[in-house]
């Protein structure tokens, strides 16, 4: 089985966060707000992607159901992708403000 250092020679990421004020609004915002990673329920691809998992993969869940299970309403998670890594950044930073 090849491992991921025989098959290239940089990886991609995932990156999961709660915002400061740990709020579902504030995540949705920023969420909405991104300009280079794209709103994606699926995480997997070359592009930069965002997932706020209480309005998307989750929201059919009842809250409490998913508090039980652990999951923060204000989560993001972001799968890195190809693009510049200093313009991500920049994406971020203006998206959280």
């Amino acid at each position: 089985m090849k491992s991921q250092k025989n098959q290239m020679d940089a990886f991609g990421g995932m990156v999961s966060f709660i915002p400061a004020d740990n709020t579902f609004e504030c995540a949705k915002k920023i969420a909405e707000n991104l300009n280079l990673f794209t709103l994606a329920e699926s995480l997997g691809g070359v592009e930069s992607l965002c997932c706020h998992p209480s309005s998307m993969t989750h929201a059919s869940i009842p809250p409490e159901e998913r508090k039980k299970s652990g999951l923060v309403e204000s989560l993001l998670r972001l799968s890195v992708g190809v693009e510049d890594v200093d313009d991500l950044i920049d994406d971020l930073n203006q998206a959280i403000g």
